[in-house]
């Protein structure tokens, strides 16, 4: 079996108040390979959190801390920033949740996704347009082109969401985090965005971690599943034995989805348990 490509041990992410200290993340320990690896939880349980830490993302005053963070061998605790300049968009991107907020609305989209391949992979501008076209195209935008002198407030959800992912592309890096890709897209375009995801991690072998609200859309796409809840993995398990958890926390997210095939009064609840959090 070859090495993962992110080994990741007691990550803890806090951040100091007036009030004491908030554990945003607990002694979170896992690895990811090349595969899709899927983290789930209510808002607030730490899943967005953790994906930032893994970029060096953390704004202060957070801090992170962890036993081990290493990615491809090189430990993450240890980088500057500019090793994350570095590392951040030539290896290693995030796809955020808004494309309508993480894009530059006084720019086209065609000049954000290209100025990654200037900085990155140090090549001339009209080969970095070219690159950038030829992402759009292959997450199937129709007519790349002119798409790549759109502004992003010309763009539909759908199609915002694509450029993002173009973006993040582009210099081929080989560990992706797509935070809630999926969320603000009808079924649809959200069965587009996950077709393209698949076919890049398959084709391209990268590590993909997909953070999710959708238990269904993790089930069906991802290879494993952490679930966390108050900062805490409480459980790991394959994605298809997703229904058949073991964990209350985890039992009671897969009750509380909605079902077609199963005609309900109201949804179930979760109750929680304060010995989750110890």
């Amino acid at each position: 079996m070859s090495e993962p490509l992110l080994v990741v041990e007691d990550l803890n992410v806090t951040f100091p108040g007036r009030t004491g200290v908030t554990r945003a993340v607990r002694n979170a320990s896992f690895t990811l390979g090349r595969e899709r690896l899927g983290i789930v939880g209510e808002s607030g349980s730490g899943k967005s959190t953790t994906g930032r830490a893994l970029l060096g993302l953390i704004p202060r005053p957070g801090i992170v801390t962890a036993k081990t963070m290493s990615y491809a061998g090189e430990n993450l605790l240890a980088c500057s920033e500019r090793d994350w300049q570095r590392l951040r968009g030539r290896r290693m991107s995030m796809v955020m949740q808004d494309p309508k907020y993480s894009l530059n609305p006084v720019k086209t989209v065609g000049k954000q996704i290209a100025e990654t391949c200037l900085l990155h992979l140090r090549i001339g501008r009209k080969e970095a347009e070219q690159r950038t076209i030829a992402m759009l195209e292959a997450v199937r935008i129709r007519d790349p082109e002119f798409v790549y002198h759109m502004y992003p407030h010309q763009l539909s959800g759908g199609m915002g969401q694509r450029v993002m992912i173009a973006m993040m592309l582009v210099a081929e890096p080989d560990f992706l985090i797509a935070d809630e890709p999926t969320s603000a897209l009808d079924v649809t375009v959200q069965n587009e965005v996950l077709r393209i995801l698949d076919d890049l991690v398959s084709e391209r072998g990268m590590g993909l971690i997909f953070i999710s609200h959708n238990l269904t859309v993790v089930s069906s796409f991802c290879d494993r599943v952490l679930i966390m809840y108050g900062g805490r993995i409480v459980e790991e398990c394959a994605a298809r034995d997703l229904q058949n958890a073991h964990h209350p926390y985890t039992r009671a997210l897969v009750a509380a989805a909605p079902s077609l095939d199963v005609q309900r009064t109201e949804l179930a609840t979760v109750i929680r348990d304060p010995e989750w959090l110890r």
